[in-house]
Parts: C-alpha cells; structure tokens; sequence
C-alpha cells in the first residue's frame, strides 16, 4: 500500500511540475524568444515604412500633380530570406497602416477582387434591381506597391548576427515611373 502511495505521489509530483502555464499579454509587446523574424519585426517594419512613403515629398508631390488621394494597390513582397516568414500577414500590416494613414486609398489585392467579381456576377442573376451592384465602377489603382525581403547570416561557434531588409517599390501604374523607393533593416545578435 505504501509502495502505491508513493507511486501516485511522485506521479503526481512530475505533472505539476512539467504543467504548462499560459498568460495573455499586449499583442504589442515584442518577445522574441528564436532569433527569428516575427510580429514585432512585420509591424515595426511595416509601420515605419509606410509612414516614410507616404511623408515623402515624391509621394507627396505625386498626389498633388494628381490632384486627388492616390489608390494604392498592395502587391506581391518576395520573401528572400532563408526563413518561412508569412508573406500575406506582413502585407495586411502594410494594407492597414495605408488605410489607416488618410492620405491614401486602399484598393483590393487580386485575390480579393476576383472573390468580389464572383459575388457582383452572382448579384446580377440573384439580388433585386434595385440592390444589384453595377459592373464598371471600381477604383482603379493609380500606385502599386511591392518589392521583397532578403536576410544575410554570418555564424561563427554559437554566434549568429541575423539582418533582414525588406525593400519596397512604388509605382505609378500607367507610366512605370517609380514613385518611391524605401529600405528598412533589422539586425539580430543571438548567442545560444
């Protein structure tokens, strides 16, 4: 009996101790536990980036010659890095810090564009005239934005120095002209 007394108390004794234990924190406060590009790295990046666009005086001298607040179109960064790094998630951060930012319109991203054109055909054959949503009415982008992320590691024992640099493009859709061109680097010291 005191044999399997001790059995359950050291059964015990290891779950409580290898319990794990969760904590919500402020999805701003930047952890970085691998070394690796994460949240903190996308929004940093993201936000600073798209604050030094659109506070350029080329973008700023673009939208005046316009004579309008350009649309922009958020498209393709190129994920260079050696890293599975979520492309799309960074991108939404770009969308949302344009959309949030006043002087520019957002347009859609082709993949939501065409799910919205599948809807609108739809509409045509199922929603009544008075609601249908008319073909030819959509803002076309006068900018589009895209351009790639890259990283370079140099490991010597159990050093490892990580930059990242993300490099975008903006340019005018008709003439190709580039608008804005922007660089932003981080760089990780991991010892383990």
């Amino acid at each position: 009996m005191q044999l399997r007394w001790i059995h359950v108390s050291l059964i015990v004794l290891l779950m409580t101790g290898c319990a794990r234990t969760v904590s919500r924190i402020d999805p701003g406060q930047q952890i970085d536990l691998s070394g690796r590009w994460n949240d903190s790295d996308s929004r940093q990046v993201a936000n600073k980036m798209i604050n030094e666009l659109l506070a350029s005086e080329k973008y700023k001298d673009y939208a005046k010659a316009l004579g309008k607040k350009p649309a922009i179109i958020v498209g393709l960064i190129k994920n260079k890095t050696s890293e599975h790094i979520d492309a799309s998630n960074y991108i939404k951060k770009m969308e949302l810090a344009i959309f949030n930012s006043g002087v520019a319109d957002l347009v859609e991203s082709d993949a939501f564009r065409d799910k919205i054109r599948e809807e609108r055909a739809q509409q045509q054959d199922f929603a009544s005239p008075e609601t249908v949503s008319q073909w030819g009415k959509e803002t076309g982008a006068n900018l589009m934005l895209f351009g790639e992320m890259t990283s370079e590691t140099d490991v010597y024992n159990k050093k490892r120095v990580v930059n990242y640099v993300t490099t975008l493009f903006l340019t005018d859709m008709e003439t190709n002209k580039r608008i804005w061109y922007g660089q932003e680097e981080i760089k990780k010291y991991i010892r383990n």
